[in-house]
């Protein structure tokens, strides 16, 4: 069995099983020219290249991603991912077994966060659930001087130090957190991040949300207007099944 909390120097390869869980997932680390390979297997990658860079293969289709991006992208027969140059490499992605996302590609990430989140940090949504319920993938910033409430996650959490150093607390004590650590969380695993006098900036997955557009609200469909009244409140007019 997995720890509840692991904080981890980035290796190449497998290095966390959550397969077994109702959001299933893995986490691999990328840092070789060698390429991480799945094969046969359908789902979607969500990942952070933090240093040199990276060229990804997802069914067939090939990615060139440099320091500072991410991505979420899809792979229903085989899907690769290899570092370089040799020695600068430091990215890792969590393959979400069984879920077919949006190919996405994004980056440079920001310096800070977008939206105020908890006890002076601020994060960005920066691949959103297409469908409320989804995976997505979130920027965290840390500035200087931050202590975290402890607190818990419902579900998996697993991300990439990038910039910065601070520390992280967890049952099992006080572990260092510097660009090239990364963390991986158990559902409800306590924990607490903290920084003196350096900021800290890192990138985390996340399997699930309760956030996001549903098939009874959305943008598209809200803003929709017949005769003075949205779309969304006129159900004999929605679309009532997805077809090709």
């Amino acid at each position: 069995m997995q720890p509840a909390a692991m904080i981890l120097d980035l290796d190449h390869g497998l290095m966390a099983d959550f397969s077994n869980t109702p959001h299933p997932a893995r986490v691999y680390g990328v840092r070789a020219e060698a390429p991480v390979r799945l094969r046969d297997e359908s789902g979607t990658a969500f990942g952070f290249v933090g240093g040199g860079k990276c060229t990804i293969v997802a069914d067939g289709r090939p990615y060139l991603l440099h320091a500072g991006e991410y991505f979420s992208l899809p792979a229903r027969t085989s899907f690769s991912m290899m570092g370089w140059p040799a020695g600068t490499t430091e990215a890792f992605f969590v393959w979400r077994s069984r879920y077919i996302g949006l190919a996405q590609v994004g980056g440079p990430v920001e310096r800070m966060g977008r939206l105020k989140y908890i006890d002076g940090c601020s994060d960005t949504l920066l691949i959103a659930p297409p469908l409320k319920g989804d995976p997505c993938f979130n920027l965290l910033h840390f500035p200087a001087g931050i202590t975290q409430t402890r607190h818990t996650h419902p579900t998996i959490r697993a991300g990439l130090i990038h910039g910065g150093a601070g520390k992280c607390w967890t049952a099992a004590g006080v572990k260092d957190l510097l660009p090239g650590k990364l963390f991986i969380l158990a559902p409800d695993a306590e924990h607490a991040f903290m920084t003196e006098d350096r900021s800290m900036d890192l990138t985390v997955f996340h399997p699930d949300s309760d956030f996001g557009p549903t098939h009874e609200a959305h943008p598209m469909l809200n803003r929709t207007i017949v005769d003075g009244v949205s779309a969304a409140a006129l159900p004999a007019i929605q679309t009532k099944e997805l077809r090709e």
